[in-house]
């Protein structure tokens, strides 16, 4: 569907998120066509810097991060030409007049404010666009992660931002619900008859979702140090592929349709008691390793680091789905820094055979898997058990793979360019909704209250590892184990 004509004001124009994603996927969409040859690309930041001086600064920090065979230096420099740079204080809104100035008076443009800021700005920005009249009716906001750092604070959030805007106006962005493999797993279940009458407590043993990091903390230490592996991660990105997994049926792809049965999820989560959270949440702190073969130090020996920081960079937790579908299915989330291999996947292990007719014991047999791949490569894995060549009838594990990429031999798209698209769009399906949020924070939230009354520092693991071996005795006091764990040697 062809966008219409639009504004994009990208607050935080000059920033590491811009530069790093937003910048090269709009650059993506313009090379592919999608964007409209009169639309603008405002960027917004405090540093004074006029046009073509941004545009030096766009060469120096976002240029290098467009894949060399998908960047065009002719389309590139038409790129730079539908970008502006306006120069203000977001939290005043006596200096948003630049802005004004910058933006088309047109009543029926659409008109973007994507939000790249700290959440502790988001309110004040949207009452600063309101006050100066630019939060009209085709008007949408995007909010980026992390949405709050507690219940309340993201209630107040919603609230604040919710008196300029109508909730179908707020894009609440987890770019993990951008990828193609989170959309292929909707068609999986939902587009094919063959997996959804398995798809229950009756047929699967665990569900386990992992997204494992190789890379430290890095530049993002400042933020990193008041947020932790539970708030950047598992509150958002892990909580929103386990809702995808294990909702029932939505009416339709329809916006509300598919977030009501997520909520459904969210609500269905088992709360925590104090029992249940020591013997099921691990939190724990990279130390100094090898990834890759070369040493990383550890957490609190990165630049400016916190030498006593108790803050966690990895966190397993077993979750509970109390419905008819998954009760006794336990849901294993996991995420890490300086872990062995770079990757997020989902992995919705089958029952073991009952019986073997074989002449081989049925703990032999590898349980069938499904593997939905997000990263590197996206893509499905599905392991069964197959006769090995030859003679005697001697069975062994075997995977059947699909690649996307090689499947469909097209340009795969980035999370960020689809979502980009969507919010052009006016599409609501891969974005939170203000209640969906809450509940997440609000199963979330007695984790982290947990920490700070007991005042445990996290376990430490060596980088290019696992994780904690605790991370190990989690599920393997249900006489499972990891994914990586479990593969035959």
């Amino acid at each position: 569907m062809a966008l219409t004509d639009f504004d994009l004001v990208l607050f935080g124009g000059g920033g590491d998120l811009s530069m790093r994603k937003l910048i090269p996927a709009l650059y993506a969409r313009h090379r592919a066509g999608d964007l409209p040859a009169t639309a603008q690309i405002i960027c917004v930041g405090r540093q004074a810097l006029s046009d073509a001086e941004f545009i030096d600064a766009l060469n120096q920090n976002a240029k290098p991060n467009i894949n060399e065979k998908a960047f065009k230096q002719e389309a590139w420099d038409a790129f730079c030409n539908s970008v502006r740079y306006v120069s203000l204080d977001a939290t005043d809104a006596s200096s948003y007049q630049p802005l004004i100035d910058c933006l088309r008076n047109d009543p029926g443009l659409t008109r973007v404010f994507y939000l790249a800021m700290p959440p502790t700005l988001f309110a004040k920005i949207c009452h600063n666009l309101n006050e100066r009249g630019l939060a009209t009716e085709n008007s949408r906001v995007v909010l980026e992660k992390p949405l709050g750092r507690d219940l309340a604070s993201a209630k107040q959030i919603n609230l604040e931002v919710g008196q300029v805007f109508k909730e179908s106006q707020i894009f609440r962005i987890d770019h993990y619900l951008g990828k193609e493999a989170v959309q292929n797993l909707l068609a999986l279940r939902f587009g094919n008859v063959l997996f959804e009458p398995l798809w229950r407590r009756e047929w699967i043993s665990d569900v386990q979702i992992t997204i494992a990091e190789e890379l430290g903390v890095g530049n993002r230490m400042g933020y990193y140090e008041t947020s932790g592996a539970l708030r950047d991660m598992l509150q958002n990105h892990l909580l929103q592929l386990l809702c995808i997994t294990a909702m029932e049926p939505p009416l339709s792809v329809t916006p509300d349709a598919v977030r009501d049965e997520k909520l459904k999820v969210l609500h269905s989560l088992k709360p925590f008691t104090p029992t249940t959270l020591a013997r099921n949440v691990v939190r724990g702190q990279y130390r100094a390793g090898h990834v890759e073969g070369k040493p990383v130090p550890a957490y609190r020996a990165e630049n400016s680091a916190n030498p006593d920081s108790t803050t966690e960079t990895f966190v397993a937790v077993k979750a509970e789905i109390d419905t008819w579908r998954w009760a006794g299915v336990p849901f294993y989330l996991r995420t890490g820094k300086r872990m062995a291999d770079q990757l997020a996947e989902i992995v919705v292990r089958f029952k073991s055979i009952p019986h073997s007719i074989f002449a081989q014991s049925t703990s032999s047999f590898q349980p069938n898997c499904l593997v939905i791949r997000l990263q590197p490569d996206d893509g499905l894995q599905l392991n069964l058990m197959a006769k090995t060549p030859g003679d005697g009838m001697r069975l062994k594990p075997v995977e059947l793979e699909l690649d996307f990429a090689e499947t469909f031999k097209t340009p795969r798209m980035d999370a960020y360019e689809r979502l980009l698209l969507d919010v052009l769009r006016g599409h609501l399906t891969l974005f939170m909704r203000a209640d969906e949020l809450e509940a997440a924070w609000e199963w979330v939230e007695p984790i982290l209250r947990h920490w700070e009354q007991e005042g445990n520092e996290p376990i430490p693991y060596t980088s290019g590892s696992w994780g904690p071996a605790a991370a190990s005795a989690l599920i393997g006091r249900d006489g499972l184990q990891w994914r990586e764990e479990a593969l035959p040697e």
